[in-house]
């Protein structure tokens, strides 16, 4: 669904609503996801609480549970009111353990019945908070509402769609359109990939993921032949569009169509924030919220300088696995008979490996990673829109098969998550299996029986 301008509206009058319960408190606490989204999501409501002179105190985490809910209700006092960020949707009996008021501010499908003082969530306004509006974009939409002044943080709402895999139609179309308007955002036409060294780009950057990176003799021979070097800011007209073109055509031999469409096209720079480059900006914030130090990450979102050099080095690190672990995750793919999956151990980011996989390798059916980490095994399953448009519900077969394998789970219909008991894998994607066969084909029984 496609919000339109009453579902807009809709979107306004609920962030005034939420604004408004939020300005009357002396004392907050945050929480927020530990992803891009939901650090930008914690910077702009934090930028947003400082400016009303609201004190605050945020905690970034990886996921909402039962020890997060603990640790809020011994960190806040009698009168002090919890904003959930990027989260809070889908565990709404977690969010009714909150000792004092609560808000939620998220854009992931809704669970229940909330408890919270105050909700915000574009599915509510028929707005597609999967590809539509990102919890930072959520966030921004309360934080204009709070003081007008605060139209400078459209650049880290746009940051976290970006980050969210997110299109700029509907709510984050109006958000980009307000951003560029107010010189927040300028936009060019080129590649997403970032800025700096050629090489040394498609040698670390896990996007766009190309047979070649990783690789630093195939990337310096592939260079070689289109005789295109240094750094891309500084290439002329006619070698920049050589270099575009053939990563182009080294992308759509096997890429969904989204993927082509998010490494070329409009270029976003911020011109408020630490970093001009927006993807640089990404990868250094997910890299932060990835390696715990999602406190790094805000940091940088609350725009202190001083932290750049050693957020570049945790990127830089964190990237170079990334494409390590992609390599790695390869040869450990399978095939059921209406998805992808693969199983493994102590990887890094299975998210982002599942993401690249499904955009770069095997746009036909939804990937699913499973990954053994001490006594619990965590999932991340991802789509396409393709696949989302003919039926397929990620949210649902998480929520449903982990249900039915000791687990909980949930999400978006392109992307969600799950954690299961150790033990349970094989029966777990069995379920999902059997669970995508059905939505894609609701006439027929699927093939398996699981």
């Amino acid at each position: 669904m496609i919000g339109n301008s009453e579902s807009l509206d809709e979107l306004i009058s609920t962030a005034k609503q939420v604004s408004e319960t939020i300005l009357k408190y002396s004392n907050v606490r945050v929480v927020s996801h530990n992803d891009t989204d939901g650090i930008t999501s914690a910077a702009i409501i934090c930028h947003a609480l400082l400016r009303q002179n609201i004190c605050y105190h945020a905690t970034i985490v990886s996921r909402l549970d039962e020890s997060v809910i603990e640790d809020v209700n011994n960190t806040i006092s009698e009168g002090d009111l919890v904003i959930f960020c990027d989260m809070g949707s889908g565990q709404p009996d977690l969010i009714s353990n909150v000792s004092e008021d609560t808000v939620v501010i998220d854009h992931h499908n809704p669970e229940g019945e909330s408890t919270a003082k105050a909700v915000l969530n574009p599915h509510f306004s028929e707005i597609n908070g999967a590809t539509h509006l990102s919890a930072s974009g959520s966030t921004y939409m309360v934080a204009r509402e709070m003081n007008s002044s605060n139209v400078d943080l459209s650049g880290l709402a746009v940051t976290g769609a970006i980050g969210d895999k997110q299109v700029f139609e509907s709510a984050n179309e109006f958000i980009l359109d307000e951003s560029v308007k107010n010189s927040v955002i300028s936009v060019k036409k080129g590649l997403k990939i970032g800025e700096g060294d050629i090489a040394q780009l498609l040698e670390n950057v896990p996007e766009p993921y190309l047979d070649i990176s990783g690789d630093r003799e195939k990337i310096d021979e592939f260079l070689g032949s289109l005789n295109v070097h240094g750094n891309i800011n500084d290439l002329s007209s006619d070698d920049f569009k050589k270099l575009a073109s053939a990563i182009t055509l080294k992308i759509i031999k096997n890429a969904s169509t989204e993927a082509v469409e998010s490494v070329i096209g409009d270029v976003y720079t911020l011109n408020k924030e630490p970093f001009q480059d927006i993807y640089e900006f990404i990868r250094i914030l997910n890299a932060c919220g990835k390696v715990k130090k999602g406190g790094l990450g805000l940091t940088l979102c609350l725009r202190d300088t001083s932290v750049i050099d050693e957020a570049r080095e945790i990127s830089l690190e964190y990237n170079r696995n990334i494409v390590y672990q992609i390599k790695k995750a390869e040869s450990l793919i399978q095939r059921g008979s209406n998805i992808r999956y693969l199983n493994a151990e102590s990887m890094d980011s299975i998210g982002i490996v599942a993401g690249v996989i499904i955009r770069y390798m095997y746009p036909d059916m939804p990937f699913i990673a499973t990954n053994e980490v001490e006594d619990v095994v965590k999932v991340s399953a991802r789509a396409t829109h393709h696949l989302v448009e003919n039926g397929v519900d990620l949210n649902y077969a998480m929520r449903e098969a982990a249900k039915l394998t000791g687990g909980s789970g949930g999400g978006h219909n392109i992307a969600a998550g799950a954690a299961i008991e150790k033990g349970q894998i094989e029966n777990f994607i069995n379920i999902v299996d059997d669970i995508i066969g059905k939505q894609l084909n609701p006439d027929t029984e699927s093939s398996n029986e699981g």
